[in-house]
Parts: structure tokens; C-alpha cells; sequence
């Protein structure tokens, strides 16, 4: 998928965990693993919302576009 998701980051960065993170949000770490390994098929505004307000950060630190190569897309 051309979307990555890079929680990973934020969540190093602010030294949290995956736990502490979906107990934040309001989400099981089941549903956090599905989005934060890109293996989501979508996301609510209002789940991003709270990752954001969460984390301290803006959509495009945890959402980016990456082109697919055209042999493989």
C-alpha cells in the first residue's frame, strides 16, 4: 500500500508504549497493531484525531505517501 504509517516513530519519540498509547486512545492494541504494521484498509478522522492529540503531533507525522515502484504496484 503507498501509505505509510510510521507510529513507530512518535511512539519512540515520546517514549511511550504501544499499550500505553491504545489505553490513551480508546482502542485495543489489537486494532493499534492492525494500523501501525499498515495493515489497516482505513482509519477514523476521530481515531486519528486522538493518535494526534495523543502523541502531540500533526496527521502527516504518522501518515505518508510513498510511491510504488511499477514492477511491483
Amino acid at each position: 500500500m503507498p501509505i505509510a504509517v510510521d507510529i513507530d516513530v512518535m511512539l519512540a519519540r515520546r517514549k511511550m508504549s504501544v499499550g500505553e498509547l491504545a489505553d490513551r486512545v480508546g482502542i485495543t492494541p489489537a486494532n493499534l497493531a492492525v494500523l501501525k504494521n499498515g495493515r489497516a484498509k482505513a482509519v477514523r478522522l476521530a481515531t486519528l484525531a486522538a493518535l494526534c492529540e495523543v502523541l502531540e503531533c500533526q496527521p502527516g507525522d504518522l501518515l505518508r505517501w510513498e510511491a510504488e515502484d511499477a514492477a511491483g504496484g
